[in-house]
């Protein structure tokens, strides 16, 4: 009998230490601890967003191909976190590395710990840039739209760079 396999897509980002290095880390973690990374997208360049005041982040987005259910990809993806040094000081605050799941194939999930889609992502910019550099046809469960559509609207007026 043949494991179930899901498509997640992750967003990676961190403003804190070697920011490409550690992206790198949580790829290669992820595909040990989840399954392959079957996309990824360029790592962008974005101000912070929510608490102004700290270093640049750098933000990337993958799809994976998992055979875990999502809360246990939660839980795998706050394991590498924290090996790769995330301390949760303050909300939106400085961090090595955050990883967040956009979506878990086309489930809307909302328990305590776990929402997908990802409440947020419509309204970010840094979010949407590298998730429709792999998947800008993928569509919104609940909003019914393309990625491409939702980053055309997309209000955030933060700039997104590709970091070279």
């Amino acid at each position: 009998m043949s494991e179930t396999l899901h498509t997640a897509y992750l967003l990676l980002g961190g403003n804190l230490g070697d920011r490409p290095g550690n992206l790198a880390a949580a790829r290669a973690a992820l595909a040990d601890a989840a399954g392959p990374v079957i996309a990824a997208s360029p790592l962008f360049e974005t101000e912070a967003w929510g608490l102004k005041e700290q270093p640049a982040f750098l933000n990337q987005a993958l799809a994976l191909r998992t055979a875990l259910p999502p809360d246990a990809l939660l839980a795998a993806a706050l394991r590498i976190e924290e090996t790769l040094g995330r301390v949760r000081a303050e909300r939106y605050g400085p961090r090595t590395l955050d990883i967040d799941i956009l979506f878990y194939d086309d489930a809307v999930i909302d328990t305590p710990t776990l929402q997908v889609p990802h409440p947020q992502l419509h309204l970010r910019r840094f979010a949407l840039e590298p998730l429709a550099a792999i998947a800008p046809g993928l569509r919104h469960p609940v909003l019914g739209r393309p990625i491409s559509e939702l980053l055309a609207a997309c209000a955030d007026e933060t700039p997104v760079y590709k970091f070279s």
